[in-house]
């Protein structure tokens, strides 16, 4: 005789959960690095899908680059008797990291002002993993924009002279570059009310592209701006990656870069943590 089993049991058994495997605390550190991993993929899947992200972090860079070789190219090349290229390559690939971030930043206010950060707040996973998973999208994205942007540089005659070493370094710049100034853009996205975020950045942004290193050679700017233009953070790693790539001293450009980029970092890291959380709970 067949046995007889109830409906509701099997509807249970049909929809219940599978045990969970392998089961982490909230605050361990395999949490933090399974949920910041997860909400990593999240925002590169989100970017890859979003047309304003892939024009203002690849396409245009790019056009601003080939916009440079063709108005300003040849004109620096016959005043310094060096290919501009080399200045100018480092430069935009500067660029495509600030503007991305800024991209990056606005919809960080988007999903603050509609709720889904105060979603993912009130789940079971660490609480640091939002920030973190951020930070490990936008340097991937730095280091896909660099790619495209020496890919493109190469097209035009730019090329890696000092050996694997240099050229791997040349692409650790950025990345240190791009993770101050993606924190203080966050920090600036999560500020109460409606700051004007765009705006601000954009300028900040435009002024640095125009007055560095990359874009002219120092010696051409008025002698008031000089030292002001050879020291900005911009400059710093455009005459670092400018070594790496064609030769010449690296050390003290290298260092300056570092000591912006972990100024950046210890000014804004707390600021955008406690931004972040608030954002998170409002």
């Amino acid at each position: 005789m067949s046995e007889i089993v109830d409906p509701s049991h099997r509807l249970d058994r049909t929809f219940a959960y599978p045990a969970p495997d392998l089961v982490r605390a909230e605050s361990s550190l395999g949490a933090l690095w399974e949920h910041s991993r997860l909400q990593c993929g999240r925002l590169l899947l989100r970017w890859a899908r979003d047309p304003a992200t892939l024009i203002q972090a690849l396409i245009y860079p790019a056009l601003t680059l080939v916009m440079f070789r063709i108005v300003l190219g040849d004109s620096i090349t016959s005043v310094t008797g060096h290919p501009s290229i080399f200045g100018t390559v480092p430069m935009i690939v500067l660029v495509g990291a600030m503007f991305g971030s800024v991209v990056s930043a606005v919809g960080l206010r988007d999903e603050r002002d509609s709720g889904l950060l105060a979603r993912f707040y009130t789940l079971p996973i660490h609480r640091s993993a939002g920030l973190v998973g951020r930070l490990m999208a936008e340097t991937t994205r730095i280091f896909v924009t660099s790619l495209v942007i020496f890919a493109a540089g190469m097209l035009m005659g730019f090329r890696f002279t000092q050996g694997v070493g240099a050229t791997v370094l040349i692409f650790v710049v950025p990345l240190v570059f791009g993770l101050g100034f993606a924190l203080m853009v966050t920090t600036l996205a999560t500020l109460p009310g409606r700051f004007p975020l765009v705006e601000t950045v954009s300028i900040v942004c435009t002024m640095l592209m125009f007055f560095n290193s990359g874009f002219v050679p120092v010696m051409a700017y008025p002698a008031w701006l000089q030292p002001v233009v050879a020291n900005q953070p911009m400059s710093c790693a455009i005459d670092t990656m400018r070594a790496l790539a064609m030769g010449g001293p690296v050390a003290e450009p290298f260092v300056k870069t570092l000591a912006w980029s972990i100024g950046t970092v210890a000014v804004f890291a707390w600021p955008a943590i406690r931004g972040y959380r608030r954002a998170a709970q409002s």
